[in-house]
């Protein structure tokens, strides 16, 4: 990543530091492929320091909300800012701001893990000094361990990876964390270590934004939930005033796509 002037970074530390916009906006964000329209007018606006998830059926437009939030797909029409900053004109800048997970670990298997992370910190401008200390807590956490650290991550398990991918997206200290089916290949154990991180990460004032199939981790760890459904948000659920349709999410779910629960 190239570095971020320090008048840039003056107008990032301002934007961000106003309390007062919205973590992750998207306004009536359309996205074909070809001739098959996948978004048709997103809207969603996640707020700073809560647990914000996506929920739907394959090929309703999580993934592609993702993409294009992170830079990774262009959009046909809309907008959409991270911490205020249109992601169209401030790419570089925006992409400084959160950490992302993919839903399959993508990294450069000839390095060794701790080259990796090291390479990751260093496009982040990250110090030595608290890469060091980063990774410590990190690693302390989801325990990949100094021997996998100094191993090639193309030897890594899918599990492996995965961690190794969590670790990555956090190794800077980002204000935002995009998960994109985070739990995929993780054991029992490091999955509760992961729930335990989203749930303190955002106690902390930062900002999550996830995707999962997994009802019951959304329903555990999120304060609001938009289920999508034909490219737009069919419904919005905000557990702090409906309480009672988080244990019973599976159920708005069938509803929203006509089935009944199994």
């Amino acid at each position: 990543m190239a570095k971020i002037s320090k008048k840039t970074q003056v107008a990032i530390d301002r934007v961000t530091g106003d309390l007062s916009r919205d973590a992750v906006t998207m306004k009536n964000v359309h996205k074909s492929y070809g001739g098959h329209e996948v978004l048709k007018g997103i809207d969603i606006s996640v707020r700073r320091g809560e647990i914000f998830g996506l929920l739907g059926k394959n090929g309703v437009g999580k993934s592609t909300s993702i993409d294009c939030i992170i830079g990774a797909k262009d959009f046909d029409e809309g907008e959409i800012d991270i911490f205020g900053l249109p992601i169209d004109e401030y790419p570089l800048e925006a992409k400084s701001l959160y950490g992302y997970v993919p839903s399959e670990p993508l990294m450069y298997e000839e390095m060794t893990g701790y080259e990796y992370l090291q390479f990751v910190a260093s496009a982040y401008g990250v110090s030595q000094e608290s890469f060091e200390k980063n990774l410590a807590f990190l690693d302390g956490k989801f325990e990949l361990g100094e021997e996998a650290l100094s191993r090639a991550t193309g030897s890594y398990s899918h599990g492996m990876k995965q961690k190794e991918g969590l670790i990555a997206s956090l190794i800077h200290n980002p204000k935002l964390w995009i998960l994109d089916e985070p739990t995929v290949g993780l054991d029992v154990m490091a999955y509760e270590t992961l729930v335990s991180m989203m749930k303190s990460y955002s106690k902390n004032g930062n900002t999550i934004l996830l995707t999962s199939h997994n009802i019951d981790l959304i329903s555990d760890v999120c304060d609001r939930v938009a289920i999508l459904n034909d490219g737009k948000v069919a419904t919005l659920i905000d557990f702090a005033r409906e309480p009672l349709k988080r244990k019973d999410l599976k159920l708005v779910f069938f509803r929203v796509y006509g089935e009944k629960a199994r």
